[in-house]
């Protein structure tokens, strides 16, 4: 398996990245457009996955007015899936990311495993995005990882 990420600088690219988005988000789990695509276009970086030299996922991050860093959009196209795109896009970002900044996403309510598995720990309470349950993600960095950070399961009380 050929995976390969990086940020989206060409034309072709940025087209790419938002038809891995319209087909996810838009089509598949019927986010109105105007949410989709906002006013943080411009401002975020944008990232780009192939699989075998197709277009396969996509995410971007912004540095927000509270001077932390928010990852979004990450979406894989369904053919795709469970092939470590997501993961690869995740780690490719991190790995780009000053390191200055907290780093947080809104994850949908059926990645947060996913996100758990690479260092994210759950904060507050359920709310909705686009009538999609999403929970607030923070980045615990891997050097202030330990047992006493680790994500407790929780039975919703």
């Amino acid at each position: 398996m050929n995976i390969e990420v990086f940020q989206a600088s060409q034309d072709e690219e940025f087209e790419a990245v938002y038809n891995i988005r319209r087909k996810v988000f838009i089509e598949e789990q019927h986010v109105p457009e105007i949410e989709e695509y906002d006013g943080y276009e411009p401002i975020s970086h944008h990232y780009l996955a192939l699989f075998e030299g197709k277009p396969a996922g996509c995410a971007r991050w912004r540095i927000t007015p509270w001077q932390s860093i928010k990852l979004e959009r990450f979406a894989v196209l369904l053919p795709y899936r469970k092939k470590g795109i997501g993961a690869a896009v995740l780690n490719k970002i991190l790995h780009d990311l000053p390191a200055s900044y907290p780093i947080y996403l809104h994850a949908q309510e059926s990645a947060i495993g996913f996100y758990e598995k690479n260092n994210f720990r759950k904060e507050g309470e359920r709310f909705f995005e686009c009538e999609i349950p999403h929970f607030k993600m923070t980045w615990i960095k891997p050097e202030q990882f330990s047992e006493s950070t680790v994500p407790i399961e929780s039975n919703g009380h």
